[in-house]
């Protein structure tokens, strides 16, 4: 199963973007949306037809469609809302985006606890979660569609672009810029050399937002580094990394508490 993620600044581009995605054959199972600032009490106004409806209730009323009668129905096991930590609310439209929000240590509710197993078989990106954290704390939505073949996922990525969407890979370099210059003086304030030693800086750093390390140390977690930075994961550019990466989500969390 592949999944396409695309990073949109508005609902509407996420609806445009959803009817051109059915349009060409993809179940409704498999789109996913993953949506800023949604409240119990906004999924309790969610529309039950396919009449026009502004702001979120008609996105959600376009994933949704036609499988739910009521919102206190079918919705209730296709939608759930979670208070994320360092985000804020957040509703997880689709089983799978339900499920990538457990894999971010939130209790969403049955519907992701009962889908997280299946789900991440199905090939979810999570390591590329907390690049849609940042989009949602931008107030920015996430639209993931899974879709089982190579050809379907290209003209997937297509329509999303055509939609506006941006995709994961521009989000992560602009991500990356946002914190590059505080990194870079941290960094270069020892004495170190930060152009050289970027790239293994910053995958420690990143290694240190994954759903498997975050809120450890790098000792707490290096039976995952071991595993899957295995190349890298014994270099100091690497070590220090990870431990502002990790000082990075910490604050982050401290920062919605507050």
């Amino acid at each position: 199963m592949n999944a396409v993620v695309g990073i949109f600044t508005s609902y509407a581009s996420v609806e445009r973007a959803i009817e051109r995605v059915r349009a060409l054959g993809v179940s409704q199972e498999h789109i996913n949306c993953l949506l800023p600032g949604a409240s119990t009490a906004q999924l309790d106004t969610v529309p039950t037809t396919d009449a026009e409806q502004p702001g979120m209730g008609k996105v959600l009323g376009g994933v949704v469609g036609g499988v739910t009668g009521a919102s206190g129905g079918l919705l209730g096991a296709a939608v759930v809302t979670a208070a994320v930590p360092g985000i804020g609310p957040v509703a997880a439209i689709g089983l799978a985006a339900a499920a990538l929000l457990g894999v971010g240590g939130v209790v969403a509710g049955a519907a992701a606890g009962g889908a997280l197993e299946d789900s991440l078989a199905m090939g979810l990106p999570k390591d590329e979660l907390f690049i849609y954290e940042d989009a949602l704390r931008q107030g920015r939505a996430v639209l993931i569609v899974l879709t089982e073949q190579t050809e379907q996922a290209e003209a997937v990525r297509e329509a999303m672009a055509w939609a506006g969407a941006e995709s994961v890979d521009a989000a992560r370099e602009h991500w990356w810029l946002g914190v590059r210059d505080a990194e870079a003086e941290s960094y270069t304030a020892e004495g170190l050399d930060f152009t050289t030693d970027e790239p293994l800086y910053r995958k420690g750093f990143e290694a240190a937002l994954q759903p498997a390390a975050a809120g450890k140390s790098y000792g707490e977690a290096l039976e995952f580094l071991q595993t899957y930075y295995a190349e890298v994961y014994r270099t100091e550019a690497f070590r220090r990394g990870y431990i502002r990466g990790r000082a990075y989500h910490e604050g982050l969390i401290e920062k919605y508490k507050s």
